[in-house]
């Protein structure tokens, strides 16, 4: 990785635009070089440029916004480039509220929707502009373009976005003069918040960040197209890992998470979360990201992943495979119920039932399932009252999925896990069995098996749609799949 010359921000590039690096190879910049940098540059702008293929989606979305809060400045930032160490940063993901506004993914970058006499908002997008080739920005700044790459001008992002944009750079001084009601979405960007600190409260702020997450609710066709996409690029991933698991066995579970990786940034932006890639006794472990386990035949892999789109829309699946092709007596017993219950859950999934309903129907079977082979004293009712199940089901059937694999997470109770399911709406139904490898109240035999199967469920007008039911659910399709991949 080269060492930049300078690490300003661009205010301070701004005040003084050519000052050394510390530690840097080169004692300065001569004049004559600063002036040499100046000229001698095509002209790049990008003419007559399209709009995004979601702009009239995002326009309905701030429209809808400023119907909500009449009369009141709002400011949604897209968040800054966070260090991962010393100069180093994490990739920008930008924030959720911004991009489903906006359709946007620039760090700095800023939304405002002021208030209008006549009524409604006038919107304007901060945005950083290309980098300034007069003071040397462009190519002494450690953000500048020949350093990160290009950016799009101001009017470049004005013609994708269909929105006024102006110079970020201004806008903390304009926040500080602004008067009148002010909402601002918290955690993404520290210099809006400290202009803002004598302007807001916790309270409004927090009843923005809410109305935004219950916005997305339900998805426009936009999103159901994304999310559809995300799970067909998923579905391929998990086909990749299938070819390639002796490959695992011979090295470790890092082997499958990379794979799936290659496929997540080659079809998307990224992978949607932290991916699972849990052989044996991980596959107890809810979220087991480390990856760095053994891969052995005879054991299974419980693999929870999923592609994000490069508009940030994600899928969220997860298999229980058998890594030599062919589940055990015991495993099968087990997948199956994990099976029979997401069968259950599935089918719950409707509009005008409760949201709680595909929960209840999948642990109701589990339940049985447990009482069944002995594992906990019935009747089931009295199991399910006592939730005594949870001992090996450990978590809820679902959630709801989109932008954030964990989607809508700030909403109401009463607008989520208290609602009717409607049309539109996309959720996972991810029953699971796990049998800790130290948990003595189950025969041996069990202890170490954890199954998991996931798929992403849309909502329809007449019942659901399982986006991801390219990749096989039951055992013996299962196995047969992953036969044929492997030859």
């Amino acid at each position: 990785m080269a060492e930049e010359l300078t690490p300003e921000t661009p205010e301070e590039t701004e005040e003084q635009a050519i000052k050394q690096r510390k530690n840097g190879l080169y004692p300065g910049v001569s004049d004559e070089l600063a002036e040499n940098m100046k000229s001698g540059w095509a002209d790049t702008e990008l003419r007559g440029l399209e709009p995004i293929a979601q702009a009239d989606k995002t326009a309905a979305r701030r429209a809808a916004l400023s119907a909500r809060f009449p009369g009141e400045r709002l400011v949604i930032p897209a968040g800054n480039l966070k260090t991962r160490s010393n100069d180093t940063e994490y990739a920008f993901r930008a924030s959720t509220e911004y991009a489903y506004l906006t359709g946007d993914q620039t760090q700095d970058g800023v939304l405002v929707l002021e208030p209008v006499a006549a009524g409604g908002h006038e919107a304007t997008l901060y945005l950083l502009p290309r980098s300034d080739r007069e003071n040397g920005e462009f190519w002494l700044d450690g953000q500048g373009e020949l350093w990160v790459g290009r950016r799009h001008s101001l009017t470049e992002a004005e013609q994708l976005l269909g929105i006024p944009a102006k110079d970020v750079r201004e806008l903390t001084g304009a926040l500080r003069e602004a008067t009148g009601p002010v909402r601002n979405v918290r955690g993404h960007d520290a210099g809006i918040e400290a202009a803002l600190t004598d302007k807001v409260t916790a309270e409004r702020d927090e009843e923005l960040r809410v109305h935004l997450s219950e916005a997305r609710l339900i998805k426009d066709s936009f999103e159901i197209a994304e999310l559809a996409k995300a799970c067909a690029s998923t579905a391929r991933g998990f086909e990749d890992v299938v070819r390639v698991l002796d490959k695992a066995e011979a090295t470790s579970e890092r082997y499958i998470e990379g794979t799936f990786f290659l496929r997540a940034r080659v079809e998307g932006n990224d992978i949607g979360y932290g991916s699972i890639c849990a052989a044996g006794p991980h596959a107890t472990t809810l979220h087991w990201v480390r990856n760095d386990g053994d891969v052995r035949s005879g054991d299974l892999l419980l693999l929870d992943a999923g592609v994000e789109t490069t508009e940030l829309y994600t899928a969220d699946i997860t298999r229980t495979l058998p890594i030599n092709g062919r589940y055990t007596e015991l495993q099968r017993k087990i997948y199956d119920a994990v099976y029979e219950a997401q069968e259950a859950g599935i089918a719950a999934v409707k509009p005008g039932a409760a949201y709680r309903d595909f929960h209840d129907a999948a642990q109701r079977v589990l339940a049985e399932k447990l009482v069944a082979w002995g594992l906990v004293e019935g009747p089931v009712e009295r199991v399910l009252e006592l939730g005594l199940q949870r001992r090996w089901t450990l978590h809820g059937t679902g959630h709801m999925l989109g932008m954030d694999v964990h989607d809508c997470a700030a909403a109401r109770t009463e607008a989520y896990v208290d609602t009717t399911l409607a049309p539109g709406m996309c959720l996972t139904v991810e029953p699971g069995l796990y049998f800790q490898a130290d948990d003595l109240t189950v025969p041996e035999e069990y202890r170490g098996i954890g199954v998991r199967i996931e798929d992403d469920i849309l909502v329809t007008e007449d019942g659901n749609r399982n986006l991801s039911d390219a990749l096989p659910r039951r055992s013996d399709e299962v196995e047969a799949w992953m036969a044929a991949l492997k030859g």
